[in-house]
């Protein structure tokens, strides 16, 4: 935790509403890039980071400054998005948000191809990341977006690191299995595969 970010929860916790839209500014990217890759949708990602923040605001007493405050702030999102997963009952993503996409280009002013195979292969993504169950979407989106460790995403999810360990290789089993599926199943339908 930086000192910035300690004065910014002390702030806070005396009730300083400036110093915590200090902590949404240095947050809300991360925050919204995960609740869009669990939801899959734009609308329902801006829903779920302002959500998040607000519940992160509303517990701010009972954050533990022994850890990580943006595994906490991680952790409420992951949270709510499973829940709101559960409710909805939704496996699904959108493409009609690209213009939203959660992977930012490199390159600030790329090519018109360039941009058109990056959205493919953003919703090439999201469409493998749907079919997983909530908490295992949240296991592989923490561990291979945000580098977390078994133990945090343990933290994160209220799981314990075996756990985390055989949900992820649940998952890479699966997401390989439907990779491998929509790879033959678009071969099988007369179409080209890009191999760029």
């Amino acid at each position: 935790m930086t000192s910035r970010e300690s004065e910014w929860l002390e702030a806070v916790k005396r009730g300083d509403d400036e110093a915590f839209s200090h902590l949404v500014d240095a947050y809300q990217k991360p925050v919204y890039n995960l609740c869009y890759r669990m939801l899959g949708n734009v609308n329902s990602a801006e829903d779920a980071a302002q959500e998040t923040f607000l519940r992160a605001y509303k517990s701010i007493s009972r954050y533990d400054t022994s850890r990580s405050f943006v595994t906490w702030l991680l952790s409420i999102a992951s949270h709510y998005c499973i829940d709101q997963l559960r409710k909805k009952h939704i496996q699904s993503f959108s493409t009609d948000d690209e213009e939203y996409a959660w992977m930012a280009p490199v390159d600030p002013n790329p090519l018109p191809e360039t941009v058109i195979t990056m959205k493919e292969k953003q919703a090439q993504v999201q469409s493998l990341l749907s079919v997983l169950n909530p908490k295992d979407r949240a296991a592989v989106i923490l561990r291979y977006w945000y580098g977390y460790s078994y133990v945090e995403i343990g933290n994160a999810l209220s799981l314990t690191v075996s756990a985390v360990k055989s949900r992820l290789h649940r998952a890479k089993r699966e997401l390989a299995k439907t990779w491998e599926y929509q790879k033959t199943g678009m071969l099988a339908n007369g179409r080209v595969r890009n191999e760029s």
